[in-house]
């Protein structure tokens, strides 16, 4: 920074700034260091003139500053102007360069600085907002010997110690020409040590052995320390004997730099040499007509593709126009890139392109019954389907809902329709979907433009009539951006699907060929315009013995190929693996079933490696080996007076639903629920409760016996939210029992509403809820009389050992519980 800079920053500028340029040029010239060597104003001082006793100190970090340098300094002016200012002001100019090396500048001591530093003369002080800069030229080594001031700016007394040198024997000297051919090593392979070899080789003979190692020392990248202990070594030859490992280092890294560098240069003037030669290549085969050039060939390449597809004429159309503007685009620009890209997705859907549908019912049968066991009403339904399609002669146009708890085979299934029909499938998860340009694309106008995912789906199976499942549409979002749920509505309707648009291709696309195959585990999230549009499929969970059959089938099988581990060598018992499905998987679906079971696999395979066995057998003695203690306990059913067991239905299924009911005082009339009820399910209790209140006398209680009774009604376990109407007739009978003190023996389940005149309504989860009490060993169970339909649609395996009542009105239900 000149003055003319420093003062329009600062009108005045700091007085010791000036002062100090007064006496570089007034009084001496040793404050400019200049580079003409004839001129005596711009001559560095002597290396050898009188040094003051007393100094001034500045701490620097990063390494050490030797006698032989001559090297720029920058310094915080904030924290070490007054030093400066100090310094400026001597006449001899001289400061001292102390190495601290990490030492934080706000806790320096005394203690932290070394005895030997570096005695600097500063040239060409210049101030900048926050630094200060100056020329820093090294004059010789000092030793501290007393401390005048412990804080900035510190100022010590220092003594010159002298440095011992024979610079005549043969030692000294064979090693200063080691360490002049090692600097001569350096000098081609960086020019920077150029610069600094002229710095040094004006001030000093290149036969000095001193200022010679210094400068050897000075080049080279060595850490700090090692750096401080050969300054302050001042023996010569042991300086030297310190140096010349450092300096062969050096030697090294440089050569191993200049040589990564030759070769990454050879790379790119060889790759530089291809791309040359290609481009010459093509020049001269487009003027003997050899090839074309890139336009052209996307052009050809476009047109070949439409060759083998029907393509509707609007659509062919709108591609002919596309390829005219693409003929007359430069390659280079933008647009180019955007139409090329929008031709190449035009040209990618299969136009008129269809797979054959493989109408066979015995193979579709035989294909189901390979991949899933169980299932038999939902097979079933999907033959009855496929049955339609054969009297239409194609399924299209048809759209699958399968509902069910996670882990029942609703996507499998879908796999096996497809295999079943002989077509592509494709699969795309639409769960926690938020934009509707996922579904119909994004308009072209934006940047990075892609189509929607049915648009994807059709350009992957390369047919029009694949089978594609939207995998958890129940768990679609909604945003800002949009609500895809609608924008699936047009998706999913066979009369809108014909004409499908999607934004980012504008032209018309013909889904209704398309089966769509969709999934969920509930239906209350699914919009009721676009529900109505799909046919349900319902899975409901397996029973013990449709596990069982899975997990012999599919999931053990499966396993052990996937661990490339022979059936032999790991024997699974059939006792043990119905322990696994009782004791430690009794979700609704088998996928905590197949986790278990890997966790056999895995814990199979350390033994067999680490014990050196040939084979491992698990039973159920040591299936706890395994897989721990089991996290169900076998299912107690509650008896006792006004102990009830209902039946529930879950998203993952039935369950078992106890409800009790008991008379905590007799000194007030009251009624308390408890167990996290919701507000559906507290109705039915208060229902339940006036039920009986008004007919305790018909059923054979004590009448006054809730007049002076406080009642607790309580459905466990109260962490777990509960809500529906299906408990109301449960809730009626654990307080009847109560009333009448009548314990029900025998192991019975029931699920219905009641109404405040005793008839019992129908409710959902019939399958689930029959499966739940099985799983649970109750065989006994009353339904109401209008769900009579859905359990005798039950597969016989369901119904087989179960004895069902049907009740009407309450006093059905009374009479099978209380006789």
């Amino acid at each position: 920074m000149s003055d003319d800079q420093d003062r329009r920053h600062d009108p005045e500028g700091p007085e010791w700034l000036h002062d100090a340029d007064s006496d570089a040029h007034d009084e001496d010239e040793q404050l400019d260091l200049g580079d003409q060597p004839g001129d005596s104003r711009h001559a560095v001082v002597p290396a050898r003139e009188a040094l003051p006793e007393r100094i001034y100190l500045l701490p620097i970090h990063n390494r050490p500053f030797f006698p032989a340098q001559v090297q720029p300094l920058v310094i915080n002016r904030e924290r070490w102007e007054e030093t400066i200012q100090r310094v400026a002001k001597t006449p001899h100019h001289t400061v001292g360069l102390a190495f601290v090396g990490e030492a934080a500048i706000d806790g320096l001591a005394h203690g932290d600085f070394p005895e030997i530093g570096t005695a600097v003369k500063v040239h060409k002080l210049q101030g900048e907002e926050n630094q200060i800069q100056f020329i820093a030229q090294g004059m010789q080594r000092f030793r501290i010997q007393r401390w005048i001031s412990r804080k900035p700016p510190y100022l010590v007394e220092v003594s010159y110690p002298r440095e011992p040198v024979d610079a005549e024997a043969d030692e000294a000297r064979a090693y200063a020409m080691s360490l002049i051919n090692g600097i001569k090593e350096l000098l081609p392979i960086n020019p920077l040590y150029g610069e600094e070899l002229k710095h040094y080789l004006n001030r000093f003979s290149p036969h000095e052995p001193g200022p010679l190692t210094d400068f050897a020392a000075a080049i080279t990248s060595a850490k700090g320390r090692e750096l401080q202990d050969v300054l302050a070594t001042l023996p010569v030859l042991a300086r030297m004997q310190k140096v010349l490992p450092l300096l062969r280092k050096e030697i090294e890294v440089a050569q191993l730099q200049s040589e990564i560098s030759d070769q990454v240069n050879a790379q790119m003037q060889e790759r530089q040499r291809e791309f040359f030669l290609r481009e010459q290549l093509k020049v001269i085969q487009r003027e003997l007509g050899i090839s074309k050039d890139d336009r052209e060939n996307d052009v050809d390449t476009f047109r070949d593709r439409l060759e083998s597809l029907v393509v509707p004429p609007r659509v062919l159309t709108r591609i002919e126009e596309e390829l005219d503007k693409l003929a007359v685009l430069e390659t280079g620009s933008p647009e180019y890139g955007t139409t090329r890209n929008y031709l190449d997705w035009l040209t990618s859907m299969p136009w008129g392109v269809h797979s054959q549908d493989q109408l066979d019912l015995a193979h579709a049968r035989e294909v189901l019954d390979r991949d899933h066991d169980g299932l038999a009403d939902v097979k079933e339904r999907i033959v009855e389907f496929l049955a339609e399609g054969t009297f239409k002669g194609d399924v299209g146009g048809s759209i699958l809902l399968l509902v069910g708890p996670p882990g029942v085979g609703k996507t499998s299934i879908g796999r096996s329709i497809a295999e079943a029909l002989g077509r592509e499938f494709y699969r795309f998860s639409v769960g926690g979907m938020r934009d509707e340009a996922e579904i119909k694309g994004h308009r072209r106008t934006y940047i990075g433009a892609m189509p929607g995912k049915l648009v994807q789906a059709l350009k992957e199976v390369e047919v029009e009539n694949p089978v594609i499942m939207l995998d958890e549409i129940d768990k679609m979002g909604q945003s800002f951006q949009g609500d895809p749920a609608s924008a699936l509505l047009e998706v999913l309707d066979p009369e809108q699907n014909v004409d499908f648009l999607d934004h980012y291709l504008d032209v018309r696309l013909d889904l209704s060929k398309v089966l769509f195959v969709c999934t969920a585990n509930t239906l209350d999230s699914i919009p009721g315009p676009l529900l109505d549009r799909m046919e349900q499929i319902r899975l409901s969970g397996y029973i013990a013995e449709e596990k069982l059959a899975i997990a012999k089938h599919h999931l053990w099988p499966k396993l052990l190929k996937r661990a490339n581990i022979p059936k032999k060598r790991i024997n699974l018992t059939e006792a043990a693996l119905r322990q696994v499905i009782e004791g430690y998987a009794r979700e609704a679906g088998v996928r905590q079933l197949e986790k278990q079971l890997h966790r056999i696999v895995r814990k199979a395979a350390v033994k067999l490696l680490e014990n050196d066995q040939q084979s491992a057998k698990v039973s159920v003695k040591n299936l706890e080996e395994y897989l721990g203690a089991p996290l169900f306990r076998k299912e107690q059913v509650l008896k006792g007076e006004g102990v009830v067991t209902g039946l529930a239905w879950t998203a993952m299924g039935g369950a078992t639903l106890p409800i009790e009911a008991g008379k905590v005082h007799s000194l007030t009339r009251g009624f308390k629920l408890t167990g996290k009820l919701g507000e559906v399910m507290q109705e039915s209790a208060n229902i339940a409760y006036s039920y009986v209140l008004g007919h305790l006398a018909e059923y054979g209680a004590d009448a006054d016996f809730f007049d002076s009774a406080f009642v607790h009604l309580h459905v466990p376990e109260g962490a777990t939210p509960k809500d529906g109407p299906s408990a109301g007739v449960t809730m009626t009978t654990a307080l009847l029992s109560l009333a009448k003190h009548h314990s029900i023996d025998r192991p019975l389940a029931m699920t219905g509403e009641l109404t405040l005149t005793g008839q019992v309504l129908p409710v959902g989860g019939i399958r689930e809820k029959v499966i739940a009490a099985r799983r649970s060993g109750i065989f006994e169970v009353i339904l109401p009389d209008a769900n009579r339909r859905d359990y005798e649609e039950l597969p016989d395996h369901l119904k087989e050992g179960m004895t069902v009542h049907f009740a009407r009105r309450y006093r059905d239900v009374a009479r099978v519980v209380f006789g």
